[in-house]
Order: structure tokens, then sequence, then C-alpha cells
């Protein structure tokens, strides 16, 4: 196999498999109530399917680490745009302000059908997620696919967000397939991947808010550092906490 091939197996099955995992544990982490859970779990999926679209694309990006921000920047290098909604600009907003702190060093919040803002973002990425720029031998001659390929995923948005499919994706096989133990976790009120098309859907209202407990107690943060690693972006935020409430 070629490694052009190669690289595209490594970008579909440790990219975009993976973020369809993280994916399903996220609409299970919300639908059982593990916010901070749903938080990191959707940021992993996001992050993977944007890091899949740059190496299909062959963008180098290897800084991104978990930064949502840094990959949305290196997108802009794609020989095309990628369609997302205002909803899903603020929903990735908000998972890249709490979704990165796993332990709790900042404090979070959640409110609103969040899962319902995920499945639009993870369709509206997800899309994406295949080679698009690929040439074909058509009567002798050469031609590249790039722009017939973005406009069939531009077209999608006229049709249920369902009946769009990638070929041989997992979560399509996923639907298929009524035994898989996962498939219940996929579709359940979700309008945008599943067998039918849904116009609306029932899920709970997420509302929590939660202190990191360095937030309510500042001053033992240089005890903490002793014992633990903590980012030095969390660290000097705290500090600057600590002096204020010293000095009020």
């Amino acid at each position: 196999m070629k490694i052009e091939a190669l690289m595209n197996d490594f970008a579909t099955r440790s990219f975009r498999d993976i973020a369809d995992q993280d994916y399903i544990a996220a609409r299970l982490s919300y639908r059982y109530g593990l916010y901070s859970q749903f938080h990191w779990q959707s940021l992993q999926a996001i992050e993977k399917y944007l890091k899949a679209i740059l190496l299909y694309n062959r963008i180098k990006a290897s800084d991104i680490n978990h930064n949502l921000e840094c990959a949305l920047k290196h997108t802009k290098k794609l020989p095309f745009r990628i369609r997302r909604s205002k909803s899903t600009d603020e929903f990735i907003n908000h998972i890249s302000n709490f979704g990165r702190f796993r332990y709790l060093e900042s404090s979070y919040f959640i409110h609103g059908p969040k899962i319902v803002e995920l499945d639009k973002a993870i369709w509206e990425i997800r899309r994406y997620c295949t080679v698009v720029n690929y040439d074909i031998k058509q009567d002798g001659e050469i031609k590249n696919m790039l722009q017939l390929e973005i406009q069939k995923i531009k077209e999608s948005e006229k049709h249920p967000p369902h009946t769009f499919r990638i070929s041989g994706g997992l979560l399509e096989k996923i639907v298929e397939n009524k035994n898989n133990s996962s498939r219940s976790a996929l579709i359940w009120q979700n309008a945008f991947f599943g067998k039918v098309t849904r116009k609306q859907v029932s899920v709970p209202t997420a509302f929590q808010a939660v202190n990191s407990p360095l937030y309510l107690h500042p001053e033992i943060l240089e005890e903490i550092l002793k014992f633990v690693f903590l980012p030095k972006e969390v660290a000097d935020a705290y500090r600057e906490v600590a002096k204020k409430k010293s000095d009020a």
C-alpha cells in the first residue's frame, strides 16, 4: 500500500474512528448527568475530527495538543471552508473553556440542551472528515474532485441530516447494525444520526455549576504544587486570585 493511502488510513482509524467513539461516550455522559466527562469527551471528539480533516488534506498541525482554537486556525489553510453554524462555534467555545480541565482545576457551568448542540456540531464538522481532494481519470483526462465533494457536503444541508453518510464510517456502521451495543447510545434522541427523520427531540436540559477547590481556597495553591502538576496558566491565575483575596 502506498504511503499516501497509509496516511489516510491513519487519519481514519486513529482520529475519525476514535472520535466517533468519543462522541458516543459524550452522549452517554450527558444522558446520565456526568457533565464534566461530557465536556472532556466532546472536546476529544471535535479535536480528533479536526486533526483527521487536517491530515487528510496534508496540513501540518503538530502543535494542536488539546487546543481547539489552534486546530481551527490550522483549518484556515484548507482548500475549502468548513461550514459551521453560529451555535456550533458557540458550543466549541464552551467546551474549549471547560473541557480541557479534567481535574476541576477550573470552575465550570453547563446550561441548556448541550447534547443537541453537540450532535449538530459533530454533524457539521464530521462531513469533511474523509478524503475530498483527489483525482480520477475520466475520458482519458485527470479530473480533480474537490469542488464536487465540497458541493455535495453543502447540498447535504438541504436534506434531513441523517441521510448524509460517510462511506465506511464507524457511526454509519453502528447505525446499520441493530445488534451493536453502542447503537442505542448513538441514536437516542438524535436528530442528526440515525435511521429516521426527527423534526424534534426530547432531551433533559442540563444545569450545573461547580466551583473548583482552588477557586474556593486559592491559598492552598503552593502546597498543592509541591505534590501535583498544574498547568502554568492555571497556577498563575490562582496566584492572582490569592493575591486579590489577601489584599481585600
